[in-house]
Parts: C-alpha cells; sequence; structure tokens
C-alpha cells in the first residue's frame, strides 16, 4: 500500500513526502518536474519519484494500479503566475487533471482523497475577514480551477460516497519556496536576508497578506488527512494561519538579523492588488470539527526559517 502525492516535487509536495516517509508510509511523489537539488532521498527514505503528467489518465491509473495507493493528496497544479499566462495548459493540468484523478480514486476505492486549494478561490474585495459562507467568485484561472476542484470532489463525494477532504490554505511560506506569484514576498523577505542579501519590498509597510509556515502546513494535512471520517462534515476547509503587517515582519527578521538590509519600494499596482486581499480566513470549522490549531506564530516562524536557511546555505548560490 502507498500514498501517492501530486506535485510531489513542489515546495509543500516535497515537505508532505518527508514528513509521510517518516512515519513509516510508503510515498509516490508524482510530478512532471524531477528531483531538484537539495531534495535527496537517502536509503531510509520511503519515497518513490515518477515523473508524469495529471492531464493523462492513463499514466494516472497505471501509477495506481502498479504501485497499489491506497490515498491521494492532491498538491499538483499548474500556479497562479503560470496559469494566467498559460490558460489552456492551466485547464488540462488543473481541471482535467483533477477530474482524472478524481475518477481514477472513484475506479480504484480509494480510501482518503485530500484536495489542497488556495485562499484565491474568493477572488477580492470581500472585506477583512473571509468567512465559510463566502462566495467563491475567483479573478484568476488558478482560482476558477481550485473552486472547480473543491465543487467536483464534494459531487464525488456525495455521488460516490468518496472520503473527499479539501484545505484552502493562504500563502504558504518556508526555506526553499522562492519567488512565483505577489505572496513570494512574505517568503523573500525573510530568505533573503538570512542569506545576507539584501531585499527590496514591492509592497508598502502597511500591506498584509495571509501566510502560514510550511511546517504548519504540512502538519495541517497530516492531521486532516488522520482524523476520524466522522469528524469531516464540512468536507472543505479554511486555514487561516497570520496576517502581519509588512513592516511588523521586517522588525521582528531584525530581532535576529540586526543588519539585514531591507528596503520598501512599493509598486502601485502590485500594492494595491495585495491591499485588495482579505488578511483572515475564519478556520472556525477545522477548529471545531478535526481540533486544528497552528504552532508556529510570527516570532517561531522567522527564527525556524532562518534556522532552516542558513544551515544550508549552498542550496541558495
Amino acid at each position: 500500500m502507498s500514498i501517492l502525492i501530486t506535485g510531489g516535487t513542489g515546495f509543500l509536495g516535497w515537505n508532505l513526502a518527508k514528513a509521510l516517509s517518516k512515519g513509516g508510509e510508503d510515498v509516490i511523489a508524482f510530478d512532471v518536474a524531477s528531483l531538484k537539488k537539495h531534495q535527496k532521498i537517502s536509503n531510509s527514505d520511503n519515497i518513490k519519484v515518477i515523473e508524469g503528467d495529471l492531464a493523462s489518465l492513463s499514466e494516472i491509473t497505471e501509477i495506481i494500479n502498479r504501485y497499489d495507493v491506497e490515498h491521494i493528496f492532491h498538491n499538483g497544479a499548474l500556479l497562479s503566475e503560470t496559469a494566467e499566462k498559460r490558460h489552456v495548459a492551466a485547464f488540462r493540468v488543473n481541471v482535467e487533471g483533477t477530474f482524472n484523478l478524481l475518477e481514477s480514486a472513484r475506479i480504484f476505492d480509494i480510501k482518503k482523497f485530500i484536495f489542497t486549494s488556495t485562499l484565491a478561490t474568493y477572488g477580492r474585495d470581500f472585506g477583512d475577514i473571509i468567512l465559510y459562507e463566502t462566495p467563491q467568485r475567483p479573478e484568476s484561472m488558478y482560482g476558477v480551477s481550485k473552486v472547480f476542484g473543491e465543487r467536483l470532489g464534494e459531487y464525488y463525494s456525495s455521488r460516490f460516497k468518496m472520503d473527499f477532504r479539501a484545505v484552502r490554505f493562504p500563502s504558504v511560506i518556508g526555506a526553499g519556496r522562492g519567488g512565483g506569484g505577489l505572496s513570494a514576498y512574505t517568503s523573500l523577505i525573510i530568505q533573503e536576508p538570512a542569506l545576507e542579501r539584501a531585499y527590496e519590498v514591492f509592497v508598502s509597510k502597511d500591506a498584509r497578506t495571509p501566510f502560514i509556515y510550511v511546517k504548519d502546513a504540512v502538519r495541517c494535512l497530516m492531521l486532516l488527512f488522520h482524523s476520524d471520517k466522522n469528524k469531516i462534515r464540512s468536507k472543505t476547509y479554511t486555514i487561516s494561519g497570520m496576517s502581519p503587517r509588512a513592516d511588523e515582519i521586517v522588525e521582528m527578521i531584525k530581532k535576529y538579523i540586526p543588519d539585514a538590509k531591507i528596503e520598501f519600494a512599493p509598486d502601485p499596482d502590485k500594492d494595491k492588488i495585495v491591499h485588495s486581499w482579505p488578511s483572515k480566513l475564519d478556520e472556525t470549522k477545522a477548529q471545531n470539527e478535526w481540533g486544528w490549531q497552528a504552532e508556529y506564530g510570527l516570532k517561531d516562524t522567522i527564527q525556524d526559517f532562518i534556522k532552516e536557511v542558513q544551515a544550508h546555505k549552498e542550496l541558495y548560490e
């Protein structure tokens, strides 16, 4: 028996794969991209990396059958910036790929299907707090495709009694995330000073972007995965994370890197978009139904993030 992770060599997918492997699970990391230089597998890791295409139903069914897949974590997708530039490819990967996985899960009677969704499903200008009942009106191809995945998964849950569970994450930050998308500043603002490099922030000091530390995000997915089916009533959950001001992040960084060279040079267009995002998501359903609670606050996140980067500086050269 094994667990299939799509997007398995990506930032969140690889961290999840390592955590599941450490817990003794056999993991299939399925991704269109190969392993990066820092993603080394030791003899003790129960991870098999397979390159493939989510848009290919035959590839997915072959893998599920060959490796006796029991559960699926579906993280794979073309992300926001790439999805806007290549909307047809995003449809194939994000929409057709999700259908292929859910249909394969139905055919092979997969026990649990965990879907990673996003704050981007809400679009903009819904106020400071996103409630569970807030309408989803995404403006991006990425957001549209994630709403489709949520609704299709809930359909398979009601129509075919599939154990489908989903979380909507804010920006996930951590060592190795890199750039891509407007929310990337929440990672780079910590990573670059930790590497003794200057960083110019393209948002204003009062900008807020909800984010969650990658170690909490992985723990969240594993907690949802291991929770009793009878507790999973809402099927899809919003996860809040934290939403500090950009200058509050800088202030905390300088407690650990006093000479950090961080300057604010707001880009008016980017800053306007970031200011339109909500600052908090209501995570009451996740807390009440399966006991979710974040462990990393801003201080803990920055401390651990800096430590992780500085322990492996050679990976960022």
